[in-house]
């Protein structure tokens, strides 16, 4: 098959671009409905002005098909390779585009957003996976950052289509933007198809020397240069030990022991729950209708504001870029929690107030989330996992946590029309307190990862203890390079008994 012959920083450039393709997807998808759904408009005449419920199941379903993406990633991802499932995904999401431009009916634009969903779900999984095993450390948390930042960006290009269009009387209102999606799509399949596959993929098949060639390309050396060799080792020697017990089995991902398997997945887990219970995809998904029915604007007012706080969220989205690698994942989620809930008090405290005025606060508020959102939240969730797992285990842990991100968000997308309906500004004290409380479960169990090789990872939770010793090493469990001064160390000591025994 034909390949790119990029080399050193241009390949990492190109891994980079095609990731955050898939991520420029996922945020366009995640934000189109958004000025298309719950208003008095072309599309609400097309399907019959669907209520509260249904609006949260238009929308909410795309989630469940992301879910079903990467159940399906789970299963296949790592026998099939990253390019394969990132082709696929595209391809998927192709065809739904299809269905749900051509949609008249409902049960059909549901279907569509379903398959959507599980294109989007298989390039979620895979796309954090492919990037991180092909960066270099020390930029690492830069370049899976910028997948963030891309994601608001797509999101960005969704809510001013939606906008650009919503003057149109015609159906062309919601099926150009629906149909748009697919231009990205066509762009994913096209950058990944020349690219290689990951060194510690083909490392894990047993085809060392095309990981050698890949190596190579991506430090820019020739396959027989020490750099690439000693790479190569350390991938190899790192499987070796993770394969020591023979073929993977489920049970494994619930073991405690020397893995850690166990709290690795409970932390995976919990880092998606908190990126969704923070209460940005009830900002993302509908802010022009908080806007409008919660804070009495007009439609197109709505709709403009929707926009610019796209625009904020894609500035503080690329603040962390800068940051990332200077001060760490724990850091800015702390940070970005303590800002969130900061901000949803006072946007709770001044809409109950119920005047004009304070509504025009508490959209300045809302402003002020997305900003501290894009910083830590936004960006950690999506590649923290695959930083704190093992190659034996990471693209199924990186499935696990896109399921369970998208079940939260499937969660959250299907009820806040419902609690607006209910509870109306009551439901920001509800993620105002949930923000309140990843504070310390960030503090005490969430390991630092800045600056680590892969190979480090096994390391993280050898000091053991309730927390796997994040709380009394302040998170930095683990060096960056740890792992070769213990394959120093202990090759210094099988030479010394070598020694004893001779002399004996």
């Amino acid at each position: 098959m034909w390949k790119h012959n990029f080399q050193g920083k241009t390949l990492v450039f190109a891994i980079t671009a095609a990731s955050c393709q898939a991520f420029l997807l996922l945020g366009y998808d995640q934000g189109v409905m958004s000025g298309i759904i719950g208003a008095d408009n072309r599309f609400g005449r097309d399907f019959d002005n669907p209520d509260p419920e249904m609006q949260g199941n238009i929308t909410a379903l795309y989630d469940i098909g992301c879910v079903i993406g990467s159940i399906i990633c789970y299963f296949i991802g790592e026998r099939l390779g990253r390019r394969t499932m990132l082709i696929t995904g595209g391809i998927i999401m192709i065809i739904g585009t299809a269905i749900l431009s051509s949609s008249y009916t409902v049960a059909q634009i549901i279907v569509g957003r379903i398959v959507t969903g599980v294109g989007n779900g298989m390039n979620s999984s895979t796309a954090p996976v492919y990037q991180s095993e092909c960066s270099p450390a020390r930029i690492r948390g830069a370049l899976l950052t910028l997948q963030g930042t891309v994601t608001i960006l797509g999101v960005v290009i969704a809510y001013w289509t939606d906008y650009g269009t919503s003057f149109y009387e015609s159906s062309f209102q919601w099926r150009f933007p629906l149909a748009f999606q697919a231009v990205f799509a066509v762009f994913l399949v096209l950058q990944i198809i020349g690219l290689p596959e990951t060194p510690r993929w083909l490392a894990a098949h047993d085809r060392h020397e095309e990981a050698r060639s890949v190596i190579g390309a991506i430090l820019g050396k020739e396959v027989d240069d020490d750099d690439v060799g000693k790479t190569l080792l350390d991938i190899q020697s790192g499987i070796e030990e993770e394969h020591k017990d023979g073929p993977f089995r489920f049970k494994e991902l619930f073991t405690w022991g020397e893995a850690q398997n166990l709290r690795r997945m409970l932390i995976t887990i919990s880092v998606q729950l908190g990126q969704q219970f923070s209460g940005s995809n009830m900002i993302n998904y509908y802010a022009p209708v908080i806007f409008q029915n919660s804070m009495g604007l007009s439609r197109n007012l709505s709709l403009v504001l929707g926009g610019c706080a796209q625009c904020t969220y894609l500035v503080g989205s690329a603040i962390p870029v800068f940051l990332m690698d200077r001060y760490g994942r724990r850091s800015l989620l702390m940070v970005c929690s303590t800002g969130l809930c900061l901000c949803f008090v006072m946007v709770a405290i001044l809409l109950s107030l119920g005047t004009p005025n304070a509504a025009y606060g508490a959209t300045a508020f809302i402003f002020i989330f997305q900003l501290f959102y894009g910083v830590g939240w936004l960006p950690v969730p999506w590649f923290y996992p695959t930083e704190i797992n093992t190659t034996r285990v990471r693209s199924r842990m990186q499935a696990i946590a896109s399921g369970w991100n998208w079940m939260a968000v499937f969660a959250v997308v299907k009820i806040t029309p419902i609690a607006f309906a209910n509870i109306a500004w009551k439901t920001f004290v509800i993620f105002a307190a949930l923000n309140a409380v990843f504070i310390p479960m960030v503090y005490f169990f969430y390991p630092e990862t800045k600056g680590l090789e892969l190979e480090d990872i096994p390391l993280l939770f050898t000091k053991g203890g309730f927390t796997g010793g994040v709380f009394s090493s302040k998170g930095r469990t683990v060096i960056p390079g740890q792992h070769l001064r213990e394959v120093q160390i202990g090759g210094k000591e099988g030479q010394d008994v070598e020694e004893v025994e001779t002399i004996v």
